[in-house]
């Protein structure tokens, strides 16, 4: 006589809760964006700090556009928006040109610089960072960048510090500013010093909006950092040497040459020290 087996019935699987992200949350991609919107506001409202305001839509029209086409182009999707707001936004806010042009080519540089300067799959440099440095290196006669400080309005900076210092404090990278700040502070002490300059004048650069920019958002950027947190803090205390050092010899631009130059580099050496271990491992194993 036959079995008849008896069907088992399935459990239903429990409905997966998404998890929720709180607004200083590290998962919230939103934080950055909003934070750079601020610095613009305070800083347009407090001193006009924009060359204009068509031209920053520019820059971030043009930074989101090429990120959404390159992001179908190599990955066959289409890409969040806010990384390519902040490269935009920071294009906008730093360039100084009369012409339209440098707008859209600093924000396109800037965001073909993930896409195309790749090693193992990651992108070498800050990509901002790489649009300003090439365009005021190679077009020095149109192109310049934003070097207003706040001054004596002060309330405008420490509200920018205080949020910034929050958010970049939730997303585990406010070690990085710190160093960086504490850094360029002591350098310039040492730098008035060796020139004869009075120390205010040697540290009030690092109040302006332009340095909130570099502090907050490119010497920080996760994907163009190494991953030891104290390497982190020996690679941003690098930049701050090689920015002193540039600024020694009346360079303009020292603080935007000096990621360009210290960050890729930190990466490369981050990545062969990656590679020489595996290999070790391998021969081992």
């Amino acid at each position: 006589m036959s079995q008849v087996a008896t069907p088992i019935a399935s459990t239903p699987s429990p409905a997966v809760v998404p998890k929720k992200v709180g607004f200083f949350s590290p998962e919230n991609r939103y934080l950055a964006p909003i934070l750079i919107s601020c610095i613009l506001l305070a800083g347009q409202l407090s001193f006009g700090i924009l060359e204009s305001y068509k031209k920053t839509l520019l820059a971030i029209v043009t930074s989101i556009a090429a990120e959404l086409i390159l992001g179908g182009i190599f990955y066959r999707k289409w890409m969040h928006p806010a990384s390519a707001y902040i490269s935009g936004i920071s294009v906008g806010i730093l360039v100084r040109s009369p012409a339209y042009w440098p707008y859209f080519l600093c924000a396109l540089i800037s965001i073909m610089s993930k896409y195309v300067l790749r090693l193992k799959g990651r992108h070498l440099w800050n990509p901002s960072n790489f649009g300003i440095s090439v365009l005021v290196f190679l077009a020095p006669q149109t192109v310049a960048t934003l070097s207003i400080q706040w001054g004596n309005n002060v309330w405008p900076m420490l509200v920018i510090w205080v949020l910034g210092a929050a958010i970049i404090y939730r997303v585990k990278r406010f070690h990085i500013t710190a160093t960086y700040v504490i850094s360029f502070v002591a350098f310039a002490f040492l730098r008035s010093w060796i020139i004869g300059q009075p120390w205010q004048a040697e540290v009030a650069p690092i109040t302006g909006p332009m340095y909130q920019l570099f502090i907050f958002f490119m010497v920080t950027d996760p994907k163009t950092t190494v991953r030891s947190k104290k390497w982190q803090c020996i690679v941003v205390f690098i930049v701050a040497v090689v920015e002193m050092i540039l600024r020694l010899y009346q360079s303009v631009y020292a603080p935007f040459y000096a990621l360009f130059l210290v960050g890729p580099t930190a990466l490369l050496i981050e990545m062969w020290m990656d590679s020489r271990r595996m290999r070790t491992v391998s021969a081992t194993a």
